[in-house]
């Protein structure tokens, strides 16, 4: 008897499940490199005071990326996190927010070539 009063306790203390999904995280940034098959990488910038200068300081990281949106080099795009897709490849490009202007003007020419 004391073990189904141990279990029934249990239950109640886990409280209800929620089965709402969980949402990815995004992050925006630049491409500083696409020179791989299906890889982009994107560098996020953001802004930090230092703590005893007090200055604004720029940090960074570079993201290794899945492209299936086939961006160019300054594109600024929308990461998303997902599974592992190799070693380095946690994000995937959800969108591109804004392309660069050498690129559209490349893709504008290579159809009046041929």
């Amino acid at each position: 008897m004391t073990m189904a009063k141990n279990a029934e306790t249990m239950i109640q203390r886990a409280g209800p499940t929620t089965d709402r999904p969980k949402t990815p995280k995004s992050v925006v940034g630049r491409v500083v490199s696409n020179k791989m098959q299906k890889t982009v990488v994107v560098a996020v910038e953001w802004t930090i005071i230092h703590p005893q200068y007090k200055k604004v300081v720029r940090r960074s990281t570079r993201y290794m990326a899945h492209d299936d949106h086939h961006c160019g080099m300054g594109d600024l795009v929308q990461l998303a996190e997902t599974r592992p897709l190799s070693k380095r490849k946690r994000w995937r490009v959800a969108s591109i927010l804004e392309r660069t202007a050498g690129e559209t003007e490349k893709t504008a020419q290579e159809p009046a070539a041929s």
